[in-house]
């Protein structure tokens, strides 16, 4: 798209629209249906939010080069590790990732379980458009 010339330069209303949320950046965002694998639509507020954690927790950080560095979890780090250090190492990497969003303000109820290979995290996520649930669960590989 070629941008529109005004007489003082390229016409940028559009761009210095107030858009911005609460947190200081957009929160409108394309909203992601999980099971076709398609983009229907888009979300926003609490919703965008909710879809934007999920989505960190399911990348691997530094695997896409897409993505900053600071995207991500590191979940496989903590994989084969002794239970007494992998669940602080856990909440940390988490915590982490997911506190890089301006929009979550913090992490409450933090939870994470062993059972038999598998390995469990949930807490409340703490954001600027009210709390949600937020859990993920892999092997433990243990």
């Amino acid at each position: 798209m070629i941008p529109a010339i005004g007489r003082s330069g390229p016409v940028t209303a559009s761009l210095e629209e107030n858009t911005s949320e609460p947190g200081g950046g957009p929160s409108l965002t394309y909203r992601m249906n999980w099971e076709q694998g398609r983009i229907t639509g888009r979300v926003d507020g609490l919703e965008a939010v909710k879809q934007a954690a999920v989505k960190v927790l399911q990348t691997g950080r530094f695997e896409h080069l897409i993505y900053s560095p600071n995207y991500g979890t590191e979940w496989n780090l903590v994989l084969g590790q002794d239970r007494l250090l992998a669940r602080p190492e856990l909440r940390r990497l988490i915590s982490d990732a997911l506190l890089q969003d301006e929009r979550i303000q913090a992490l409450e109820d933090v939870e994470i379980r062993f059972n038999g290979d598998t390995v469990s995290f949930s807490c409340t996520a703490v954001t600027l458009y009210g709390d949600f649930e937020l859990r993920k669960e892999g092997m433990a590989g243990v």
